[in-house]
């Protein structure tokens, strides 16, 4: 053979490869995107596998990537493999240090995924498996992503500004301050909130106890690898802290059996709290690669490596959809959780679809680490459709056990009663058979005392998650599963905790640098420790006090914790919007206006429900009424236990008008801020 006919061969080959790339598998992937559709959406006949909701949702991911975020970041941004990121331009070693993409994709993956995406879709699975999935796999590809990947870029490009001061630089300096202030209170509620979930799952958890703080000098030991042994090394640190992080969970398994290293392991709830705050605070003060970013990545290993087991275990297993695509209580009345689809669902599944807890972390620790400006696409829009990946995970393990069983899980106490014959006459009045002895036997299964009322989605997503591995792997595995899911869960949301607080730390140097200016100084470590101890007292203190008073502290404000997450999100797409129309592209301005019109609207009523809705299940106002008509009578209701108790209930409701008002009034500022800009920016005024 010459030359000529290996060359003509040579060009043939790669005709017939750009064919299959880009004819023959986007068409394959787009027949398979509909056809589960329509099999979803449309025929909702009995006996749906689940596989039909995984092979939606991963083909969806497909066009979105490959077609959307590439437009995204080639027309509306036009990367550029050659800028100088500001992980470059101000390296320090501490705070801004260029990082492979790959293990900034573990960071920021992460950080961004917290309890969200794994208990949202459980709790919204009450309406049916149906708008659950349709707003998770079309949220995240038009709305969820999109947020993250815009706003890490628009911060790249300003220096690795914070989205309270992007806020300032396109809105003005009284949007910025108030922006700041605003995003700064409610991050201190999301880290508390996050926290105290993280002490529910690791209280008397020796097996989670030990393999969290393994993870520790595991991740230290990787990060000064990474950094200073062999910097630029990637493969060797991956391997050791995967071999190491198995070698933990197995070790951890052995500590909870063994009756001496359990009771050491075994510690309170008050002491998981003590312990999470000085971790926080660690994780903001010391070098990003020394602890923080290296930790992430070990744990995305976990978080990915399950997800995706149980991904091919479905697949294996194919499990049936038990629960109808809609149910009953669609009209808001659920057992769960009170409120109409329109607009709670779109505020309860959050992180799973948009989240505004990851634009504080896009403008955060992310673009201080991004290495090259086209690492954004795979960064932004690639890590939130792998937290949206878990969503659906967490989606199928509700949605494909018993409906029964389900509720039997989910339902509290004033719903169903407190016992099992009441739980199980009640949940089969609404259409949803069960019995005593499923109940039983699934508690027995899974080595618990009673699967009743373990009210929250994750203990309901543990059962779930178990019940598929146990098909896949075998039933007796059934309890290991289960705990070992309660340790998945505790170790996917404490990262989210130590990257919040160090962009918690950024967020308050900001706002205390335009009163003092040296306290705004990132490279200064007075600076930073003084920043890092204010912020961790403020989550800290409230953590500690939800901890020691069932009605105080965090738990205060976990009512509207969903809520202002989301008028995080609305905030960063206004100022998304602002910055494209500011900078000449207002032609691209839909890819963030058309999700911010909706999680405004959404969010803003559903935040107006929470105060002013007559239905006391839902609304603040209403619900202290009702309490004080307990308190003028001389009584209080079942599930509170004194007067002095109802008096601090009635003080969280007006409390939590209080904060929400200011909010909303926030967002409602900010946003006529925003229209004000586009207004003079379209009609150069």
């Amino acid at each position: 053979m010459n030359r000529v006919e290996s060359r003509a061969e040579t060009s043939n080959l790669f005709q017939k490869l750009s064919f299959i790339w880009n004819f023959l598998i986007p068409l394959s992937i787009g027949a398979l995107f509909f056809t589960s559709l329509f099999i979803l959406a449309i025929m909702r006949k009995e006996n749906i596998s689940a596989s039909w909701i995984l092979v939606l949702a991963l083909s969806s991911y497909y066009i979105g990537y490959r077609y959307y975020s590439r437009f995204i970041a080639g027309k509306v941004f036009g990367l550029d493999d050659n800028a100088k990121t500001p992980a470059h331009i101000f390296n320090n070693g501490y705070d801004f240090v260029p990082t492979n993409k790959f293990v900034l994709f573990g960071h920021h993956f992460a950080a961004i995924s917290g309890a969200g995406p794994l208990v949202g879709p459980v709790l919204a699975a009450q309406m049916g498996y149906l708008p659950a999935t349709l707003w998770i796999v079309f949220g995240v590809i038009l709305a969820g992503a999109v947020q993250d990947m815009v706003i890490l870029i628009i911060s790249e490009r300003k220096n690795a500004r914070s989205l309270g001061e992007i806020i300032s630089d396109e809105l003005g300096k009284f949007g910025g301050i108030i922006g700041l202030i605003g995003i700064y209170s409610i991050l201190i509620i999301l880290i508390a909130v996050l926290s105290l979930v993280v002490v529910k799952a690791l209280f008397e958890s020796p097996w989670g106890a030990f393999t969290l703080l393994m993870t520790i000098p595991i991740a230290m030991i990787m990060g000064t690898w990474m950094w200073k042994i062999k910097p630029g090394s990637v493969i060797g640190p991956s391997v050791f802290g995967f071999v190491a992080l198995l070698a933990s969970l197995i070790a951890g398994r052995f500590v909870a059996l063994h009756p001496e290293l359990s009771r050491i392991f075994s510690f309170s709830e008050t002491h998981i709290a003590l312990g999470i705050i000085i971790y926080g605070a660690l994780a903001s003060i010391l070098p990003i690669w020394l602890l923080l970013a290296p930790r992430d990545y070990l744990s995305t290993f976990l978080k990915v490596g399950t997800v995706f087991i149980l991904a091919v275990g479905i697949f294996i297993a194919l499990p049936d959809i038990k629960m109808p695509a809609i149910t009953q209580f669609i009209n808001g009345n659920g057992p769960v959780w009170k409120g109409d689809l329109f607009p709670f669902l779109f505020i309860t599944i959050a992180c799973g679809a948009i989240s505004g807890f990851h634009s504080l972390v896009s403008s955060g620790t992310t673009p201080k680490l991004l290495d090259k400006e086209p690492d954004a696409r795979f960064v932004g829009y690639g890590g939130m459709l792998t937290e949206s990946f878990v969503a659906i995970m967490a989606l199928i393990a509700a949605v494909t056990m018993e409906p029964g069983i389900y509720f039997a899980i989910n339902s509290p106490p004033s719903e169903i009663g407190k016992d099992i014959a009441q739980a199980v006459e009640k949940i089969n009045s609404w259409g949803f058979h069960i019995t005593k002895e499923e109940i039983e036997g699934l508690a027995t299964a899974i080595e618990e005392k009673t699967i009743l009322s373990r009210t929250g989605g994750a203990p309901s997503l543990a059962i779930g998650m178990a019940l598929i591995f146990s098909k896949t792997f075998g039933e007796h595995l059934i309890a290991f599963f289960y705990h070992f899911i309660i340790l998945f869960e505790a170790l996917f949301i404490l990262t989210t905790i130590d990257a919040g607080t160090r962009i918690g730390r950024y967020i308050f140097q900001d706002i205390a640098g335009k009163v003092i200016k040296p306290l705004g100084n990132y490279n200064s470590y007075l600076s930073s420790f003084v920043a890092t101890i204010i912020t961790v007292f403020l989550w800290g203190y409230f953590l500690y006090a939800g901890v020691v008073d069932p009605y105080g502290g965090i738990k205060t404000f976990w009512p509207i914790f969903g809520i202002a997450n989301q008028l995080l999100a609305s905030m960063a797409l206004i100022t998304a919007t602002t910055y494209l129309v500011n900078n000449g592209k207002t032609k691209y301005a839909f890819i963030t206006a058309i999700p911010m019109a909706f999680v405004v609207t959404n969010t803003i009523y559903g935040a107006l429900q929470k105060i002013f809705s007559s239905n006391p299940q839902i609304g603040f106002i209403s619900h202290a009424r009702k309490m004080k008509e307990f308190l003028s009578s001389g009584t209080v209701p079942e599930n509170i236990p004194s007067p002095e108790i109802l008096k601090k209930v009635i003080f969280s409701d007006y409390l939590n008008v209080f904060v929400l008002s200011i909010y909303i009034t926030v967002v409602f500022i900010i946003f006529a801020l925003a229209v004000r800009k586009w207004f003079n920016a379209i009609y150069k005024t």
